[in-house]
């Protein structure tokens, strides 16, 4: 009988213990990435009474409850926030604390500090990659994950045009003579930008000739320069017959008013890949149909983003985009081996398998959404449910001390 006491006891206090969990549980419904723990109850060592081995067995109540976090997916809202990303599937975003040490979490709310250093809400440093390889011009994710600097306030450096290509019809009916010009706008190595005027000029079986001219206010001899000249031969269905004609035509850049670097070369592609012309003579009116050209004036950083797969991307004002940063994911084996470390981290323990940090969508590893974050899992009607059952389970243990208190008050008493 006196056992009951503290069988019950024990009972009270993992009850206790299941209801601190539960209580954790609702008071982080709403914090983002959280996972929510479930509580495991085990008996402890049971003893035997009578003659018979085993043939009755008291157990002495319930061990301290065991907590295990529950890591399934959590529903993915969409934010809109710029910096905000949200791990579909798994993985864990890699941060480095203050003080140094590499913790891990699902919760995706990003910003970025005075020096653009990407951060988590509670100032911890997000781990990637921002070294361009120099051979692809692709972030490089070969190298060791490290803080993510993301441009603030900056320019984007002007890129000189080295290449361009244009698409238009010539007139197969136009009379010897004719003429048709097609503008196409350039940049200089300082971003200036510059028409180079391409002139067209009909000389009757079915070849035309060619200038590229750069207006005098653009040149620093205050003359137009022409730049490349030729001829244009077609074969009799109206396509370029490139063993007569010159591809690609390389135009050297005059010295410009503006002090930008000079001689330098653009090249002017005709070819499609498939091996066809740019340029057609149909029986059509002239017209230019596309122009495209690799150069860009300089532009100011409006806005950076993440975007999907992780990738940090800044938008200039002149509409391009460049990626500038890739936020590293960690695939773990046994998350549930983890260790929360508040702010909504984790970090190892000593069963912990090591972490693999790969790019999202590799290794196992889950993707990331932009403009989005991961709620909590917790299931609230869940959570009352197992409340109930809790608290149902207190009253009932609570009524087994009630009731060895009073048949110890009778047993005294048969004394007295």
């Amino acid at each position: 009988m006196f056992t009951s006491f503290s069988t019950a006891l024990s009972a009270l206090d993992a009850t206790s213990t299941a209801i601190d969990v539960v209580g954790n549980n609702l008071a982080n419904m709403n914090s983002t990435g959280f996972k929510t723990s479930d509580v495991s109850f085990s008996d402890l060592v049971t003893q035997s009474l009578g003659a018979g081995l085993g043939s009755t067995q008291v157990g002495f109540g319930t061990a301290t409850p065991l907590t295990v976090r529950d890591f399934s997916q959590g529903a993915i809202q969409t934010t809109g926030g710029l910096l905000n990303g949200a791990i579909s599937g798994g993985g864990f975003f890699v941060v480095q604390n203050p003080a140094g040490d590499i913790e891990y979490t699902r919760a995706g709310d990003f910003q970025t500090d005075s020096s653009g250093n990407l951060e988590t809400a509670n100032g911890d440093k997000v781990q990637g990659w921002t070294t361009v390889d120099p051979t692809t011009g692709q972030i490089d994710t070969n190298l060791p994950v490290g803080n993510i600097v993301v441009p603030v306030g900056s320019l984007k450096a002007p890129v000189p045009t080295s290449t361009m290509t244009v698409a238009l019809n010539l007139d197969a009916s136009a009379a010897a003579g004719a003429t048709f010009t097609d503008p196409v706008t350039v940049y200089d190595s300082l971003g200036t930008s510059h028409v180079l005027t391409l002139t067209f000029t009909n000389n009757g079986g079915n070849s035309w000739n060619y200038s590229a001219n750069m207006a005098a206010t653009d040149c620093s001899d205050g003359v137009a320069d022409q730049v490349a000249s030729g001829t244009l031969t077609f074969t009799s269905d109206g396509q370029m017959d490139f063993t007569q004609t010159a591809n690609p035509i390389p135009m050297v850049v005059p010295a410009l008013t503006d002090g930008a670097t000079s001689g330098g070369t653009i090249t002017w592609n005709m070819e499609n890949s498939d091996g066809s012309g740019m340029i057609t003579q149909f029986g059509e009116a002239s017209a230019s149909s596309a122009s495209t050209q690799n150069g860009s004036g300089a532009a100011q950083l409006v806005n950076v983003g993440l975007g999907n797969g992780g990738t940090i991307l800044a938008q200039y004002s002149d509409g391009s985009q460049m990626v500038v940063g890739q936020v590293a994911l960690a695939s773990i084996r046994n998350p549930d081996t983890l260790i929360a470390n508040g702010n909504n981290n984790y970090v190892l323990s000593e069963l912990t398998a090591t972490p693999n940090i790969g790019t999202p969508g590799t290794g196992g590893r889950g993707n990331i959404q932009g403009g989005s974050l991961e709620a909590s899992n917790v299931d609230i009607a869940q959570e009352f449910t197992t409340l109930i059952v809790y608290q149902r389970g207190y009253e009932a243990n609570g009524k087994v001390v009630t009731t060895a208190n009073q048949m110890s008050q009778d047993t005294i008493n048969l004394i007295t």
